[in-house]
Protein backbone atom coordinates (compact mmCIF):
# COMPACT_ATOMS: atom_id res chain seq x y z
CA UNK A 1 0.00 0.00 0.00
CA UNK A 2 1.39 3.39 -0.98
CA UNK A 3 2.19 5.92 1.72
CA UNK A 4 -0.35 8.61 2.52
CA UNK A 5 0.86 11.89 1.09
CA UNK A 6 -0.61 15.22 2.04
CA UNK A 7 -2.48 17.22 -0.60
CA UNK A 8 -1.42 20.34 1.30
CA UNK A 9 2.03 21.54 2.24
CA UNK A 10 2.68 22.28 5.88
CA UNK A 11 2.56 26.02 5.17
CA UNK A 12 -0.76 25.68 3.35
CA UNK A 13 -2.15 23.72 6.30
CA UNK A 14 -1.00 26.37 8.78
CA UNK A 15 -2.43 29.19 6.67
CA UNK A 16 -5.73 27.33 6.35
CA UNK A 17 -5.92 26.73 10.09
CA UNK A 18 -5.36 30.43 10.78
CA UNK A 19 -8.22 31.42 8.48
CA UNK A 20 -10.59 30.00 11.08
CA UNK A 21 -8.54 30.09 14.30
CA UNK A 22 -6.90 32.96 16.16
CA UNK A 23 -7.21 31.98 19.84
CA UNK A 24 -3.69 31.24 21.16
CA UNK A 25 -5.00 28.27 23.14
CA UNK A 26 -6.38 26.64 20.00
CA UNK A 27 -3.29 27.42 17.94
CA UNK A 28 -1.01 25.97 20.62
CA UNK A 29 -3.13 22.81 20.82
CA UNK A 30 -3.01 22.45 17.04
CA UNK A 31 0.77 22.83 16.97
CA UNK A 32 1.15 20.38 19.84
CA UNK A 33 -1.00 17.73 18.19
CA UNK A 34 0.91 18.28 14.94
CA UNK A 35 4.19 17.54 16.71
CA UNK A 36 2.72 14.60 18.60
CA UNK A 37 1.40 13.06 15.39
CA UNK A 38 4.74 13.45 13.60
CA UNK A 39 6.48 11.71 16.51
CA UNK A 40 3.96 8.87 16.45
CA UNK A 41 4.34 8.48 12.67
CA UNK A 42 8.00 7.66 13.21
CA UNK A 43 7.32 5.59 16.33
CA UNK A 44 4.77 3.48 14.48
CA UNK A 45 6.93 2.93 11.40
CA UNK A 46 5.26 5.46 9.09
CA UNK A 47 8.23 7.80 8.65
CA UNK A 48 7.33 8.46 5.01
CA UNK A 49 3.88 9.68 6.09
CA UNK A 50 5.08 12.02 8.86
CA UNK A 51 4.08 15.21 7.03
CA UNK A 52 0.59 13.85 6.40
CA UNK A 53 0.20 12.78 10.04
CA UNK A 54 1.43 16.21 11.13
CA UNK A 55 -0.96 18.11 8.87
CA UNK A 56 -3.88 16.04 10.15
CA UNK A 57 -2.86 16.93 13.70
CA UNK A 58 -2.50 20.60 12.80
CA UNK A 59 -5.94 20.77 11.17
CA UNK A 60 -7.91 18.38 13.37
CA UNK A 61 -9.83 21.14 15.18
CA UNK A 62 -10.11 23.53 12.24
CA UNK A 63 -13.83 24.11 12.81
CA UNK A 64 -13.90 24.11 16.61
CA UNK A 65 -13.21 27.78 17.35
CA UNK A 66 -15.87 29.23 15.05
CA UNK A 67 -18.30 26.32 14.87
CA UNK A 68 -18.10 24.43 18.20
CA UNK A 69 -21.61 23.04 17.82
CA UNK A 70 -20.69 21.61 14.41
CA UNK A 71 -17.30 20.20 15.34
CA UNK A 72 -16.10 17.63 12.76
CA UNK A 73 -19.24 18.36 10.72
CA UNK A 74 -18.22 21.76 9.36
CA UNK A 75 -14.61 20.65 8.87
CA UNK A 76 -15.09 18.92 5.47
CA UNK A 77 -16.43 22.12 3.92
CA UNK A 78 -13.57 24.22 5.29
CA UNK A 79 -10.93 21.68 4.34
CA UNK A 80 -12.24 21.16 0.78
CA UNK A 81 -12.31 24.93 0.26
CA UNK A 82 -8.65 24.93 1.28
CA UNK A 83 -7.67 22.18 -1.17
CA UNK A 84 -7.56 19.18 1.14
CA UNK A 85 -8.19 15.75 -0.32
CA UNK A 86 -10.64 13.17 1.01
CA UNK A 87 -7.99 11.17 2.89
CA UNK A 88 -7.05 14.19 4.97
CA UNK A 89 -10.70 15.12 5.49
CA UNK A 90 -11.61 11.60 6.69
CA UNK A 91 -8.62 11.58 9.01
CA UNK A 92 -9.55 14.92 10.58
CA UNK A 93 -13.19 13.96 11.03
CA UNK A 94 -12.41 10.51 12.43
CA UNK A 95 -11.43 11.92 15.82
CA UNK A 96 -15.09 12.85 16.32
CA UNK A 97 -16.31 9.30 15.77
CA UNK A 98 -18.91 8.37 18.37
CA UNK A 99 -18.67 11.86 19.89
CA UNK A 100 -20.39 13.98 17.24
CA UNK A 101 -22.72 13.06 14.39
CA UNK A 102 -19.74 12.27 12.18
CA UNK A 103 -19.58 8.70 10.84
CA UNK A 104 -15.89 8.64 9.89
CA UNK A 105 -14.58 5.68 11.88
CA UNK A 106 -10.85 5.69 12.72
CA UNK A 107 -9.36 3.06 10.38
CA UNK A 108 -5.75 3.95 9.56
CA UNK A 109 -3.24 3.73 12.42
CA UNK A 110 -2.83 7.49 12.12
CA UNK A 111 -6.54 8.04 12.75
CA UNK A 112 -6.50 5.75 15.77
CA UNK A 113 -3.52 7.62 17.20
CA UNK A 114 -5.23 10.98 16.66
CA UNK A 115 -8.37 9.77 18.43
CA UNK A 116 -6.32 8.53 21.39
CA UNK A 117 -3.75 11.30 21.71
CA UNK A 118 -5.86 14.41 21.09
CA UNK A 119 -7.61 14.59 24.47
CA UNK A 120 -4.61 13.10 26.25
CA UNK A 121 -2.25 15.78 24.98
CA UNK A 122 -4.55 18.37 26.53
CA UNK A 123 -4.49 16.58 29.86
CA UNK A 124 -0.70 16.20 29.82
CA UNK A 125 -0.24 19.88 29.01
CA UNK A 126 -2.57 20.82 31.87
CA UNK A 127 -0.35 18.70 34.12
CA UNK A 128 2.78 20.35 32.75
CA UNK A 129 1.80 23.98 33.28
CA UNK A 130 1.24 23.51 37.01
CA UNK A 131 4.70 22.02 37.49
CA UNK A 132 7.60 24.28 38.59
CA UNK A 133 9.25 23.62 35.24
CA UNK A 134 6.02 24.27 33.27
CA UNK A 135 7.33 21.58 30.95
CA UNK A 136 6.83 17.98 29.88
CA UNK A 137 10.58 17.35 30.05
CA UNK A 138 10.44 16.20 33.68
CA UNK A 139 6.92 14.76 33.45
CA UNK A 140 6.45 11.24 34.77
CA UNK A 141 3.75 8.70 34.09
CA UNK A 142 2.66 8.61 37.74
CA UNK A 143 2.01 12.36 37.76
CA UNK A 144 -0.32 12.13 34.77
CA UNK A 145 -2.07 9.05 36.13
CA UNK A 146 -2.76 10.82 39.43
CA UNK A 147 -4.41 13.72 37.61
CA UNK A 148 -6.16 11.32 35.24
CA UNK A 149 -7.94 9.86 38.26
CA UNK A 150 -9.04 13.32 39.42
CA UNK A 151 -12.10 14.14 37.27
CA UNK A 152 -12.22 17.79 38.33
CA UNK A 153 -8.70 18.39 37.00
CA UNK A 154 -8.76 19.48 33.33
CA UNK A 155 -12.37 18.35 33.29
CA UNK A 156 -12.68 19.18 29.60
CA UNK A 157 -10.27 16.36 28.72
CA UNK A 158 -12.50 13.31 28.46
CA UNK A 159 -11.10 10.31 30.32
CA UNK A 160 -13.55 7.89 28.61
CA UNK A 161 -12.36 9.09 25.18
CA UNK A 162 -8.71 8.59 26.18
CA UNK A 163 -9.47 5.10 27.46
CA UNK A 164 -11.48 4.30 24.33
CA UNK A 165 -8.57 5.51 22.21
CA UNK A 166 -6.14 3.21 24.01
CA UNK A 167 -8.58 0.37 23.39
CA UNK A 168 -8.88 1.18 19.68
CA UNK A 169 -5.09 0.98 19.44
CA UNK A 170 -4.96 -2.19 21.53
CA UNK A 171 -2.60 -0.53 24.00
CA UNK A 172 -2.55 -0.36 27.76
CA UNK A 173 -3.41 3.11 29.04
CA UNK A 174 0.06 3.43 30.58
CA UNK A 175 1.65 2.78 27.18
CA UNK A 176 -0.45 5.47 25.53
CA UNK A 177 0.37 8.00 28.25
CA UNK A 178 4.10 7.23 28.22
CA UNK A 179 4.33 7.52 24.44
CA UNK A 180 2.34 10.74 24.37
CA UNK A 181 4.58 12.30 27.01
CA UNK A 182 7.61 11.44 24.87
CA UNK A 183 5.87 12.82 21.79
CA UNK A 184 5.11 16.10 23.54
CA UNK A 185 8.69 16.41 24.79
CA UNK A 186 9.90 16.03 21.21
CA UNK A 187 8.00 19.09 19.99
CA UNK A 188 7.79 21.32 23.06
CA UNK A 189 10.59 23.71 22.05
CA UNK A 190 9.26 24.02 18.51
CA UNK A 191 5.72 24.73 19.73
CA UNK A 192 6.96 27.32 22.22
CA UNK A 193 9.01 29.00 19.52
CA UNK A 194 6.08 29.09 17.12
CA UNK A 195 3.79 30.56 19.78
CA UNK A 196 6.37 33.20 20.70
CA UNK A 197 6.46 34.33 17.07
CA UNK A 198 2.67 34.65 16.98
CA UNK A 199 2.36 36.84 20.08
Amino acid sequence: MSALQSSLTRQQSWDLLKQYNSDPFHLQHALTVEGVMKWFAKDQGFDDEAEFWGNVGLLHDIDFEQFPDQHCLKAPELLRAGGADEALIHAVCSHGYGLTAVDAKPEHQMEKVLFAADELSGLIWACAIIRPSKSTRDMELKSVKKKFKTPAFAAGCSRPVIEKGAGILGWELDTLIEKTILAMRSCEDEVNGAMASIK
